[in-house]
């Protein structure tokens, strides 16, 4: 294995943590305005991920400077192309973190309201724009033989995309339900437990689209990078186990579920794309892939000695601050957001 394909494999991982982790307290977000019918039940939710929503950001941030890093011209064409999208998904995050911090500071109704709607939109707007831009990936984007971008913003809102966008936030809404109910107790996680067993059907059928899409919209399936196997199989019997877990109330399986489901999607993503990061619609030979869109030898041998030393150390930060946090949010709780 090369480097060019270790780091391909690396920045695959480094996507899949981020909508494993970031995924529950972007759905604990979209459902802050829907199950949270007090102000006391809402910082109660938003306690739950609290201590967890930054750190699990670092997983897009390292992402993306890892892109930059490793292939500089999948993030220059990336950042270009999708300028608008992606300034509307920097934008939205920083507003949701100030939100986190700013709503308790005053005990004015208007002024809390004014930051949980801006959690919500935070919350929904993130996943919904990655969901378009990995679709796109996927589907083809004019890019020219420069390695530019040729179309508009709009080109971005096929349908395809707009089904794989649904479908992030449809799996993060779930993923988020289900960790409610393993961290709160009492009236809030009785209604966590009900939301979760609503949204699940509504997963599957998101979750069935996004693969009858992709195999209808895209010439992605006919030229496989590596063939997933049964990768998406497995995917869809996690997520139909989740609603088996969720049945019997058994939450700490259903989250497992809903991880593993997140997780298989993402690989079998990357898996169909390779060896290309962004595949051109006007011309398959202008594609960009992990070769012509990469560092050089140096700057990834550099890298990788770096993320040997660096990684070990953040996966164990932030495995040691969910076991901190790891007690139940109820009614007794000293809430500090």
């Amino acid at each position: 294995m090369d480097l060019n394909v270790l780091w391909f494999i690396l920045i695959g991982v480094l996507y899949a943590g981020f909508f494993l982790l970031e995924g529950f307290d972007f759905g604990v977000g979209i459902l802050l305005p829907f199950l949270g019918k007090n102000d006391k039940t809402r910082r109660m939710m938003i306690n739950t991920i609290g201590p967890h929503w930054d750190g699990n950001e670092v997983w897009l941030l390292t992402a993306g400077g890892a892109t930059f890093a490793a292939f500089p011209h999948w993030y220059a064409t990336l950042f270009s192309g999708f300028y608008l999208a992606l300034f509307l998904l920097l934008l939205t995050l920083i507003v949701r973190g100030v939100a986190f911090e700013f709503r308790s500071k005053d005990a004015n109704l208007r002024w809390r309201a004014l930051w949980d709607w801006s959690i919500f939109v935070g919350s929904l707007v993130p996943p919904l724009l990655l969901g378009v831009a990995f679709a796109n990936m996927i589907r083809g984007i004019p890019i020219d033989a420069t390695m530019t971008y040729t179309g508009g913003f709009f080109n971005l809102l096929n349908p395809y995309a707009l089904v794989i966008g649904l479908m992030a936030v449809g799996i993060c809404v779930l993923h988020g339900a289900i960790f409610l109910s393993l961290k709160t107790a009492g009236p809030l996680q009785a209604a966590s437990q009900k939301t979760a067993w609503r949204v699940w059907p509504v997963a599957v059928v998101l979750v069935a689209l996004a693969i009858i899409g992709t195999y209808l919209s895209t010439g992605i399936v006919a030229s496989l990078g590596v063939n997933p196997g049964i990768e998406p199989i497995a995917g869809m019997i996690a997520l139909l186990s989740a609603g088996y877990f969720i049945r019997k109330k058994q939450n700490a399986w259903a989250f497992v579920m809903t991880g593993l489901t997140i997780v298989l999607i993402v690989m079998t993503a990357f898996m169909i794309m390779f060896p290309a990061v962004m595949v051109s619609s006007t011309d398959p030979a202008y594609s960009l892939t992990i070769y012509n869109a990469s560092s050089t030898p140096y700057t990834l041998r550099v890298m990788t000695i770096i993320a040997l030393i660096f990684v070990p150390i953040v996966v164990g930060y932030q495995a040691w601050s969910f076991w901190v946090f790891r007690e139940r949010i109820t009614e007794q709780s000293a809430l500090e957001y």
